[in-house]
């Protein structure tokens, strides 16, 4: 890490670094000592983007200053080569409350086992290969394996759209990894009993139209993610509705259609899109720009073009966890509905993992786009 990037980000964190004696365990409404625990640097787009969620928890500390809140945070570089248990002797690590990172899966272990014997959460903000969550109650996991990611989606479709008819359209695409999602989505709906059609992209209109109901409403679900295959299908249901007005038709996508909103826009209202996530980086929102403007304030550069915003979601997380925590103490679990916190990009809802485990989080959402060209985010 550079020293005039590490000059500044001291800089930055010295303003909430007042000196701390309290360790580990903390009482209901006292101050909150947060370490962060990841590669800061400007080497590699690791570092750029963990630099840009630091700051975003900075901007978080600094809107709960405003609120009364009084925090304290520790900041370490920690690089995908660093042995982590070097980091875990400097005297203020184990003086934490909370502890955010580490990026890599392979820091995860000493780290866990660090927390559980001084008493500390532990926010683990990316990665999803962490089986000690299954252990150790002092783990939270922020986002999950895609295979328990697609329960939930499964869970959350099956719930959303009661009452209708499910038209699977193969899309002939050789490398989609879809497969997890629509087989999985069939069986479920075939334990239910629940109908559903199957159909080709470029099946006949006639062949292809037998394939939506007349009665109820049809959500088309495609087998890729790709951009080039979902403009087909959009051509597809158009001249399909030009023969048949009356059918109503909503499609369900994947979260890399977030990607083709600008192009595909006036479609994604007219079919009623709905697409799942774990964040929502709404450009549109008040709120967004807002948090945009302050970070040109504070940082005099914008965020990096990536989805999700790396700052919004530092932000998003250490406020959820660091106001939770003062309005519960150690008592903490990051249970839904206890922060009183709506968040600006990514949704928060933990859950354990078993008796002695850990907490993931299985907050997921739809971003809905509805005719009149209104968009509306559904949280689960």
């Amino acid at each position: 890490m550079k020293a005039f990037l590490i000059h500044i980000l001291l800089l930055l964190a010295v303003v909430f670094m007042p000196s701390t004696a309290n360790a580990g365990e903390m009482v209901q409404g006292g101050k909150v000592s947060v370490g962060v625990m990841l590669p800061l640097h400007d080497v590699n787009g690791d570092g750029k983007r963990m630099v840009e969620y630091y700051r975003g928890v900075l901007m978080a500390c600094d809107s709960l200053r405003l609120m009364g809140i009084s925090v304290d945070v520790h900041a370490w570089n920690v690089p995908e080569e660093a042995d982590i248990t070097k980091t875990l002797k400097e005297k203020d690590a184990e003086k934490c409350n909370l502890i955010i990172g580490p990026l890599y899966s392979k820091q995860v272990k000493p780290l866990a086992d660090f927390a559980k014997k001084h008493g500390i959460k532990v926010l683990i903000p990316f990665s999803i290969n962490t089986p000690e969550v299954a252990t150790n109650d002092h783990l939270f996991q922020v986002y999950q394996s895609p295979e328990e990611y697609n329960e939930l989606v499964i869970s959350r479709f099956l719930d959303r759209f009661k009452g209708h008819h499910v038209i699977f359209v193969d899309c002939n695409d050789s490398t989609s990894r879809k497969g997890i999602f629509t087989f999985g989505l069939r069986r479920k709906l075939e334990t239910m009993g629940r109908e559903y059609s199957i159909t080709n992209v470029k099946s006949s209109e006639e062949y292809f139209t037998k394939a939506f109901s007349r009665t109820l409403p049809n959500v088309v679900v495609l087998n890729t993610g790709r951009s080039p295959e979902l403009n087909l299908a959009f051509a597809k249901l158009d001249n399909m509705m030009v023969n048949y007005p009356t059918l109503k038709v909503k499609m369900f996508g994947y979260t890399e259609w977030m990607m083709y909103t600008k192009y595909n826009i006036d479609n994604y209202y007219k079919y009623e899109v709905h697409i799942p996530a774990a964040y929502f980086y709404n450009a549109l929102s008040s709120r967004t720009a807002r948090f945009q403007q302050k970070y040109r304030w504070n940082f005099h550069a914008d965020m990096i073009q990536a989805l999700p915003r790396f700052a919004i979601t530092g932000f998003d997380q250490a406020f959820y966890f660091i106001r939770g925590m003062f309005l519960y103490g150690s008592n903490f679990v990051g249970a839904p509905g206890t922060v009183g916190y709506t968040p600006t990009q990514t949704p928060l809802s933990f859950e354990r993992v078993g008796a002695g485990g850990g907490y993931k989080n299985k907050s997921i959402l739809f971003v809905h786009y509805l005719p009149g060209h209104k968009v509306e985010t559904i949280h689960f």
